[in-house]
Formats: C-alpha cells, structure tokens, sequence
C-alpha cells in the first residue's frame, strides 16, 4: 500500500488481501479540503462467512502458539509499525484530517499499546488455591475466550483498534476488526503489520455496511466475545445483540468530561494545557475536557484566556507543518456541531470563536460560556472544538453539578488543595481522573467508562482480563 497516490486498501481475509465482493463501494474524502482520495470496496455476506471460517481456524493455530512465541510476534510487529510511521500516520493524516504531529503521536501510542499487550501475554497467571484435601490439587487457568469481533471508529483509527488488537492476540484469541470506513488505509497499514508475523486468519480486517457487518458477526457461534468503541445508540444496540447470543462484550462510549478549576489554580499553567487538550484532534476525542466548572473568583480570567489562546489556533491541512488543529472529520460532524452550538446559542449561551477556513470541513474553537446547566452542549456530547465553561461557588455544587450527566468517561481538577483532591476523587463518577493534568489513559491502566459511558475496561491488565476465561481445575491422585 503506498502513501503516495492515496490507495484505499482491500479486505484482509484468511491471510489474504483482496476487494470486497458485495460490488458496493463508498468514497474516501480529504476532510480538509472535501475532495475524494479513493473507493473503498466493502464486504457482502460471502466475504464474512469466509471471514468467520477463517477466525476459527486462526483460533484453533494461534491459541498453541506459546506466550513466549506470541510476545515476539507482536514484537516484531511493533518494530515494523514503528519503522512506517510516517507512512502511517501520512495516511492518517489525509483521510482523518489530524496534523501530522497527532498522526505520529496516535501511531507510537497504537505501538506502545501493542508492545504492552505482547509483554502482558507472559504475564497471563492462574493461581493455586490450598487443596481441601490430602493429594489433591485445585488450580485456576487462564485461556483465551475465543474468536473475537471488534469494532472501532474513526477518530483515533489507530489506537482505538491497537487496544483491541493487542489485547485479543496477546491473549490468544483470533480477532475480526470492523473499522471505520472513513480512515481505511490508516488502520490497514497497522493490520498489515501484525499480519506479516501471524497465521492466516489469526487477525482480520474488514469494512462494510455497518448493521450487516455487525449482525453477522455477533450472531455467528464462532465469535465468542465483543468489543466495540463508539456511540451510546450504537453500543446499546450491540449490547442487544451480544446479549441476545450471550456473547461477552466490553463497550467504551461516548463522554462529556468535567473539568474542576478551583480557587488556588495556576491559569497561566493550565489555560495552555488544557487549551491543547481540548482541541486535540479538533475536539473528536471521547475523553476531551468539555463542561468546564470554574471557581467564580477566576471565571472572568480564565474565560478571557481560554478564548484568547483557543483563537490563536492555527487552523488548516493537517499535512502543513504549521497546522495546530485541522477540520472536523466529515461534513456530518461539521454540520452536527454547528447545530449544537447553533441551538446553545439560541438560548443564550456566549459564544466566542475566531475564524475557520471555507474550504473542507472545518468548524472553529468554540467557547461558549454564561448558559445554563440544561443548555443542549452542557447535555449532549459536542465531539468537536466547543468548551462550555460556567462558574461555581462551592466544590459540592461542582460535583453535584459534573455528575448530572448520563456520561461518566473522564475528569480533569486542578487544585492544590489536598481536601479537594480527596472529595473529587471520591466523588466524581468518572472511569478515570487526571488531577492537575491531561493524562487519563495510558497502556498499563485500565481505561472505560461508567453510566452511559461504557461497561469493562481497556488497557492495563483488565483489559488483557477482558480476553481470557477461567477454568477451574480440580486433581485428586
């Protein structure tokens, strides 16, 4: 697959890359200037049911493949992507519209989540419980819950499907990706590289008609666990399905994350910081700083700065080495966006935001500020550069206030106060809380959500968890 003309890759199916055979294709477009890279061809029925024969001879080769031999595959994997990252992220780049410093960044992440997984495949203990009787024994072992569906979106290809992939393979499983049909080549190219060191049909790739993708895959009795990341609507539906064939899922959704400001905040450390966060990857981020509750003694500073520092952003093509947040990723987003500020506006919120290019699809950092908690952008995940702030005049209103939200993925706090560290970490109903910082997910931690946010964990030994059952074994001589 070569970066240069832009080629929209083919199915991998039982070891082998080829066109989807349902005669559909959808077009990939440059959100950054609306023009169409290439046709992606997607798969039909036949191509799945190959798909599904195939994950379970996988399964049947790849579970005996010793954990040793298994960490060195994925190793050797991890090299290879890291030796094509700029052709990688190149690819990222231009169907995703992220600026090429984002892309290298997802691409080393998308590796270190790898490599931790292949590392934790050595690490796959059961235990020994005392023996209730004279020459007996009883053991717990740890095996790889079988062929696993997966499905990841858009906004963070890479790293978002390096979770799943990882986790699965080190485990031992086989694992079928469904990814995102806007950003295909991206995430090709990262398959390709662990598909180099595994046995035909250990992982797969396919694109397609979601619903059809995702009924044929669950309802199979090949496939024995889930996992997806994407929207509440869409994760509530395949909890159904997976439910309906009793099939293990893990789901990492949506968020509108609650970030605390209190009192004793440094703004001069924080604006920059949580500037550059928000609007990472044009705001498309599941974790981004959103509602921001702000102490009212530094609510007129800190508004004034944000916004100033957000209008600083140069905004463009994300293979332009001046770029610091590129377009949105598709013309729906544009226009859902701007819908919700449209109707936030409406009722009253502030809004500050400086320019954005015409061409592509670009929305501009957004602030709005002076509306009220019921305000449709205070409610509904925005998914784009828009940071609500409003004031607040104790830390119990501000915990009370962030946790009345359906959504419960990340939190942020700045504060030197170790009284207000303890009643927000108590306190707020986030699945992870980066205190006076941005980090809330790396790969040795566990990373999900509660409420609407998700259910189960990625990453950290929970994640590898996610990917194994428990067998109990009794012995008596």
């Amino acid at each position: 697959m070569s970066a240069s003309p832009y080629r929209a890759p083919g199915l991998l199916i039982d070891g082998q890359w080829r066109r989807g055979r349902s005669g559909q294709v959808l077009t990939v477009v440059n959100p950054a200037d609306g023009q169409p890279l290439d046709t992606l061809g997607l798969a039909c029925a036949r191509d799945l049911e190959d798909v599904l024969a195939s994950a379970q001879r996988g399964f049947d080769t790849w579970r005996q493949v010793p954990a040793h031999e298994r960490c060195a595959r994925l190793e050797r994997a991890v090299v290879r992507m890291r030796e094509r990252t700029e052709h990688i992220a190149a690819l990222l780049t231009l169907e995703q519209g992220k600026p090429l410093a984002e892309a290298r960044m997802e691409c080393g992440m998308a590796a270190d989540l790898i490599k931790w997984y292949a590392e934790e495949a050595r690490r796959t203990y059961g235990r020994i419980i005392p023996a209730r009787a004279p020459c007996s024994r009883m053991d717990v072992l740890k095996a790889p819950v079988g062929p696993v569906a997966a499905f990841s979106p858009w906004n963070f290809p890479l790293v978002l499907s390096a979770r799943k992939l990882g986790g699965a393979l080190a485990a031992g499983c086989s694992i079928v990706l469904k990814a995102a049909e806007e950003t295909p080549a991206s995430v090709a190219a990262m398959v390709e590289c662990l598909a180099e060191e595994l046995p035909a049909g250990a992982v797969q790739l396919v694109y397609g008609d979601p619903a059809e993708v995702s009924q044929a895959l669950i309802a199979s009795p090949v496939i024995r666990k889930v996992t997806f990341t994407g929207s509440v609507p869409v994760g509530r539906h395949l909890a159904q399905l997976a439910g309906q064939h009793l099939k293990r899922i893990t789901l990492e959704l949506g968020g509108h994350a609650p970030v605390i400001i209190c009192a004793d905040a440094d703004l001069a450390r924080v604006v920059p910081m949580i500037v550059a966060h928000k609007f990472r990857n044009a705001g498309q981020a599941c974790l981004a700083p959103t509602r921001f509750f702000v102490a009212r003694a530094l609510y007129g500073d800190f508004t004034d700065a944000f916004a100033a520092a957000a209008r600083a952003l140069r905004l463009g093509a994300g293979l332009e080495a001046a770029t610091q947040m590129g377009p949105v990723a598709n013309a729906r987003r544009q226009a859902a966006v701007r819908d919700l500020i449209g109707r936030t506006v409406g009722q009253g919120a502030r809004m500050i935001a400086g320019p954005a290019p015409d061409k592509g699809f670009f929305v501009a950092p957004t602030l709005l500020a002076d509306m009220a908690d019921t305000a449709p952008a205070m409610q509904e995940e925005p998914f784009g550069p828009v940071a609500c702030v409003t004031p607040f005049d104790t830390l119990e209103e501000a915990i009370d206030r962030a946790n009345a939200n359906p959504y419960g993925l990340a939190g942020y706090l700045f504060t030197d106060s170790a009284r207000s560290i303890h009643s927000v970490s108590a306190r707020l109903e986030v699945g992870s809380l980066a205190v006076n910082g941005v980090g809330v997910s790396v790969p040795e931690a566990p990373f999900g959500g509660v409420k609407d946010s998700g259910h189960g964990s990625e990453s950290g030994t929970e994640g590898m968890e996610a990917f194994l059952d428990s067998k109990f074994m009794h012995y008596t001589a």
